[in-house]
């Protein structure tokens, strides 16, 4: 499948981009696009499946913080306290992230924090603090070294095999993501997999239920993640550098889409387009989809063509 950028009918970019779904038994039931096997790192997108193991292992978290573990947040004060609680709780500061000091993502959250006085980079800011704070939980329950970030600490561990199973295919070797958890390695399949576990396997449903239910913890309000679950009952989480998972809630289909040019939206274009023709999107939420299935492409300011399919294998 190719998503392409289109300017007065022209296309100017195109961004190959494949998308997978399969059903409760992980058999893949549609496809676009010709290169399912072709592996890249998952990156952000299996965080409820991390999120799942650090629970398993003590982290003990309520379902907010469940939802901002499973999260890439954007800083904003309730991120923040939801985070800063997770650690206090176990006698722990920010200091003992492994995650990099960042600004929030979103610009909103970088302006309040600079009319609070907080200026600087902080390792809380991270969009990924909050998994790393449930690790840190698991960890102090387990009594594991807080070094967590180690591929062949305890918890890594623990993932590699978690998603190993779901996925039905050995998920190494680990990469590093940037913010320095070991990031998994696998094929577009095996992520709609790891969705299709999310929403069909009993094991997972504390974390599913709080990542669907709290999504602007995990995903903020303002992502085209969010804009899914408003209109979808899913689970849903996009990677860095073009790779998005969904699980629906009703049906106990899944399905995982990777854009290889390492854009988001043409990966979110591919996902909309075929839980469209798998026939899981009614007309008026397939409406209220619009701006995310075919988003504009801006020129000065305003609107000079879409993103949108423009041919299938």
């Amino acid at each position: 499948m190719i998503v392409g950028s289109v300017r007065s009918g022209l296309a100017e970019t195109l961004h190959p981009v494949v998308a997978v779904a399969v059903d409760e038994s992980g058999s893949v039931v549609a496809s676009l696009g010709d290169d399912l096997d072709r592996e890249f790192f998952l990156r952000s997108a299996p965080k409820p499946l991390q999120a799942m193991v650090s629970q398993r292992n003590g982290a003990a978290l309520g379902s907010e913080q469940l939802a901002i573990a499973a999260s890439s947040h954007s800083a904003y004060p309730v991120h923040v306290a939801h985070v800063t609680d997770m650690l206090l709780g176990v006698g722990l500061d920010h200091e003992h992230l492994r995650c990099p000091p960042d600004r929030p993502s979103r610009a909103g959250a970088d302006r309040l924090w600079v009319a609070k006085g907080r200026a600087g980079k902080e390792r809380v800011f991270h969009n990924c603090s909050g998994k790393h704070a449930a690790m840190l939980r698991a960890c102090v329950a387990r009594g594991w070294s807080l070094e967590y970030t180690d591929p062949d600490h305890p918890l890594q561990r623990e993932i590699v095999s978690a998603a190993s199973e779901a996925a039905g295919r050995v998920v190494e070797p680990t990469g590093v993501d940037g913010c320095g958890i070991p990031t998994l390695r696998s094929d577009v399949t095996s992520l709609a997999r790891i969705f299709s576990r999310l929403v069909n396997d009993s094991d997972y449903a504390e974390v599913t239920t709080a990542a669907a239910r709290f999504t602007s913890l995990t995903v903020d309000g303002f992502r085209p993640e969010a804009v899914l679950a408003r209109w979808v009952p899913c689970v849903v989480k996009g990677g860095a550098e073009g790779c998005i998972g969904l699980g629906l809630l009703e049906h106990g289909l899944a399905f995982a889409a990777k854009s290889w040019s390492g854009v988001s939206a043409p990966a979110v274009v591919a996902l909309v387009e075929l839980m469209v023709r798998v026939g899981v999107v009614p007309d008026y939420q397939r409406s209220q989809l619009a701006a995310i299935a075919r988003p504009d492409v801006l020129g000065g300011g305003r609107p000079v063509g879409t993103l949108q399919p423009l041919a299938y294998e």
